[in-house]
């Protein structure tokens, strides 16, 4: 089955890490994807720009209106995503807890609804 993981971090926080804490998580978490895709079990995965370059868009009675930023107020905002392929809840969750973002902030897994044509 397939899972989105939603990676939720504070972008304050990782704005305070140096450049070499960076670095040393980003380096980590290409390791565990590369460990992930041997196994199979990635599919693919992207990081977001700032929170600041979201724009949301809202249809009411037909008419849209969009507003800058976030999508919801709150302290942690969504800064990337991976999909991977797992047995089921249990396993997804294992590798969730294993990327260092997980310790950064956390880490939303949902399960993916396949669409229909």
């Amino acid at each position: 089955m397939k899972y989105m993981l939603f990676c939720c971090t504070e972008e304050m926080k990782l704005d305070a890490l140096s450049e070499s804490e960076m670095g040393a998580v980003m380096d980590e978490t290409w390791a565990y994807i590369e460990e992930l895709r041997k196994s199979g079990r990635y599919i693919t995965s992207e990081r977001l720009q700032p929170v600041a370059t979201a724009t949301m868009v809202r249809v009411r009675n037909g008419k849209v209106s969009t507003t800058d930023g976030p999508f919801a107020e709150t302290k942690e905002q969504v800064g990337g995503f991976w999909i991977i392929d797992a047995r089921d809840l249990n396993e997804a969750i294992r590798i969730a807890a294993k990327f260092p973002s997980a310790r950064l902030g956390g880490i939303e897994v949902r399960p993916l609804r396949e669409l229909k044509a």
